[in-house]
């Protein structure tokens, strides 16, 4: 979305960067008045935000498994929580979505392209390299093993690339297809526009939290 289009706008400052310091207060804001407001029985905000919280920690429970879900889930969950808000606020007319910039979604593919490697070495130590090596390691497959050295280092590096641009190029597309629709038919569908917006925003954000909880779990399993 284009400076001049947005409700919101600090001179000098990027609207993608000025409605991501406004998520992340968003964020902390909910977060303060569920913590005050807790009740056992959950109501209101606070049955939402458990009901994502539980969501997001079931996947990655599922996926990296119970001894390190809850290492990861402070990482996945600010994830989760941060790019479906970034998500939906393209939805709102007058707001622009932090993360249809590449820089957005870089900022939050890195941490995890980090935090994979961290993990790995810290379970696995020097042992963490048999991840690169490929399944055959002997002193005859030597140079299959350098090969799937550097084709591993490679898919590796890719990960925050393809991560980002992923969630930057859908978002973006989403915004053109929904552009053009709402000129297109402005009254007949607006419904359908909006649906179809929202069911975006949901599924790229449930890719991105997925693949980085794959690649947290491929760095803390064992090398086969």
């Amino acid at each position: 979305m284009e400076e001049g289009g947005v409700l919101i706008h600090i001179p000098g400052v990027p609207s993608f960067v000025t409605y991501s310091w406004l998520a992340m207060g968003i964020l902390i804001v909910v977060s303060l008045i569920v913590r005050r407001s807790l009740k056992m029985v959950p109501r209101g905000i606070q049955n939402t935000v458990e009901a994502l919280v539980e969501a997001l920690y079931n996947l990655c429970e599922e996926t990296i498994g119970h001894h390190w879900a809850r290492a990861h889930f402070p990482l996945i969950g600010t994830l989760g929580f941060y790019i479906l808000l970034c998500n939906f606020m393209g939805l709102i007319p007058g707001f622009d979505s932090p993360t249809a910039n590449i820089n957005t979604t870089a900022s939050c593919a890195i941490p995890v392209f980090f935090a994979t490697h961290y993990y790995g070495i810290r379970v696995h130590g020097f042992k963490y390299i048999n991840h690169f090596l490929g399944p055959i390691r002997s002193v005859l497959a030597l140079p299959l093993m350098i090969m799937m050295f550097f084709i591993e280092v490679i898919g590796h590096l890719a990960r925050p690339v393809t991560l980002s641009v992923r969630l930057f190029g859908n978002m973006v597309s989403k915004h053109l297809i929904l552009i053009v629709l709402g000129i297109l038919a402005p009254v007949i569908i607006p419904v359908a526009i909006l649906g179809l917006g929202v069911l975006v925003a949901i599924v790229q954000t449930f890719v991105f939290v997925l693949l980085s909880c794959l690649y947290l779990a491929g760095a803390v399993e064992e090398a086969h």
